[in-house]
């Protein structure tokens, strides 16, 4: 009684917290404020959330582009950026409260599963996502939908594709489009390490993200539908083999630094370290970033797959926009929010202004998105060749409750356990991963 008693003051003195600290003037703790069309009489005021700071050009130009061909419904957007983990835990209890929460937030991919349970204080984007949905990668939609319904709109699709250095490659007489296959790749690792300097590739013991997409790719999964632990499927004790058979052939190694964005990483592949990276398209913005000497140099290709005619790429990463009900203007933020990431023009900007791609296939071969940029100039101009390749490829995976705790439980322990120090195979790190997530779980 008495715990029962010290909890619930405990969350009361929080949610006292949040309305003090939202609501009223949320922006004090805000890192950067953007407005856009506050000098628009007649304006109606919409306040936008987001955790990560190259989101606010987008939503800044988004805005101008809405009051030009709106002028009837103008909006003044009012963009606020936060710290990661403050602004998914203020939103949090600013829905719970019934207060201080903005019209619009974006919500990043494994936070949204704290956002779907119960009865999500978010607003259904039915209406305007189920007209177009054919033109989209539809799985994108399912990682934040719940019931039926979707609720947040995703940022990109995030599809995953290798990373090729072709001066490596073309030194060890490898032709990158005829591997096809996992063997294929492992074969062009062996020519890579007898005629070069350099390996083929690196596992990374401190970030999961780049063995999950040889999970995913196979239609496996960390998590079931419902959200129940499924750590030890064979798909992924195939996939984890397949990364500890690479390094005991000496075609891999553990990367510097441990993880794809470590410091160390960036100045071993800049050098010409390893000859590929598996990753997604966004990471195109970190070579553009930390690895100039390697412009040219770089190619997009499909993932190897694990048996012919298999998928070659995943989905990975993303952030879901939604509209919380706590807004005063439900249709008004709805329809811009649905212009800003479900039109084409919005979609073409997902590219010509974050280098994200687009969620929308029917853009992907646009001249406005083949016009040439520093994405082009880096990687060559046939990123979307690669894209429209893999398009049909990319399986859902599901983000749910326990999704935190798998990603801390890879991280922390099944990943260095086996290709950090050898201590257990993939099997058993799996198994005890499994077992140790199992009383975790809760039916969502």
């Amino acid at each position: 009684m008495k715990k029962n008693l010290l909890l619930s003051t405990f969350v009361m003195f929080l949610l006292l917290l949040a309305a003090c600290g939202g609501g009223g003037d949320e922006s004090a703790d805000a890192e950067d404020v953007t407005t856009v069309g506050e000098d628009i009489e007649g304006a109606t005021e919409l306040s936008l959330w987001v955790f990560a700071a190259q989101h606010v050009d987008f939503y800044e130009d988004a805005a101008e582009s809405w009051n030009e061909e709106n002028p009837d419904q103008p909006i003044s957007l009012k963009v606020e950026t936060y710290p990661y983990d403050q602004m998914h835990n203020n939103l949090l209890l600013a829905l719970q409260s019934g207060s201080g929460a903005p019209d619009i937030v974006d919500i990043e991919i494994g936070r949204f599963p704290n956002f779907l349970e119960g009865e999500p204080q978010l607003l259904p984007m039915n209406d305007y996502v189920e007209p177009v949905i054919d033109e989209f990668v539809e799985s994108r939609f399912e990682i934040y939908s719940k019931d039926g319904n979707y609720y947040g709109l995703p940022t990109h699709v995030g599809a995953s594709v290798m990373y090729y250095n072709t001066e490596i490659m073309d030194e060890a007489g490898v032709d990158i489009d005829s591997i096809e296959t996992w063997e294929d790749f492992k074969n062009a690792g062996e020519q890579v390490v007898a005629n070069t300097d350099s390996v083929m590739f690196n596992s990374f013991p401190g970030d999961h993200l780049t063995f999950f997409q040889l999970i995913a790719q196979q239609e496996s999964d960390y998590l079931d539908e419902n959200g129940a632990p499924t750590m030890n499927r064979q798909e992924n004790i195939d996939a984890l083999q397949l990364l500890v058979d690479m390094q005991e052939m000496g075609i891999a190694e553990v990367a510097p630094g441990n993880e794809p964005h470590a410091e160390e990483y960036y100045a071993y592949m800049n050098d010409g370290g390893a000859a590929a990276i598996n990753m997604p398209i966004w990471y195109m913005g970190r070579f553009i970033d930390n690895m100039p000497d390697l412009e040219g140099k770089m190619v997009v290709r499909p993932m190897p797959a694990f048996e012919e005619g298999g998928n070659r790429s995943a989905g990975m990463g993303g952030t879901g926009t939604v509209v919380t009900n706590q807004t005063d203007s439900p249709e008004l933020a709805q329809e811009f929010l649905a212009y800003a990431k479900l039109s084409e023009e919005g979609n073409i900007k997902l590219w010509t202004v974050l280098g994200f791609d687009p969620i929308r296939h029917s853009v992907w071969d646009d001249p406005r998105v083949l016009e040439d940029n520093r994405y082009f100039e880096y990687f060559g101009d046939d990123i979307f060749d690669t894209l429209n390749e893999v398009r049909d490829e990319i399986a859902a995976v599901n983000v749910r409750t326990l999704t935190p705790d798998v990603a801390t439980e890879m991280n922390t322990s099944v990943l260095n356990n086996v290709l950090r120090d050898g201590s257990q195979t993939p099997e058993e790190a799996l198994n005890a991963a499994q077992e140790t997530l199992e009383p975790q779980y809760q039916p969502e």
